[in-house]
């Protein structure tokens, strides 16, 4: 797998300005919906319906939303079969795929520290 290289202005790759796209690009990833979508699309590909009954407690509204705006980042690519009614399928691009390597590993991180994390919280709270 060959990743592009990024090629805008150096200001819009900079992490330390409020500006910069890389800033945009961690807030619209970096969201809980977001992450679950690009799990289980990382899985296969799969159909609206199909997605939300994997994603529990999304909303179509939600769905749609983080779809239509990892579908913009070039993350997931929407597929629309001339059929009645119409098939919609949803697939990670390359981009989406090296991305969920990130989200694989924010999962595994979840699921290794969340005991500690419970405790820390209940701690916290009393």
């Amino acid at each position: 797998m060959v990743t592009k290289q990024f090629k805008g202005s150096p200001n819009e790759a900079d992490l330390t300005r409020a500006d910069s796209l890389a800033r945009e690009i961690f807030s619209d990833v970096a969201n809980k919906w977001a992450f679950l979508i690009i799990e289980f699309l990382g899985e296969r590909t799969l159909r609206f319906s199909e997605l939300r009954n994997e994603v529990e407690g999304i909303s179509h509204k939600m769905l749609t939303q983080n779809l239509r705006m990892l579908e913009r980042n070039g993350l997931v690519e929407r597929r629309v079969y001339p059929t009645v009614p119409p098939r919609v399928e949803y697939t990670l691009t390359e981009p989406g795929q090296a991305l969920r390597a990130t989200v694989d590993g924010m999962c595994g991180w979840t699921r290794h520290y969340l005991g500690h994390i419970e405790a820390s919280r209940r701690r916290f709270d009393t």
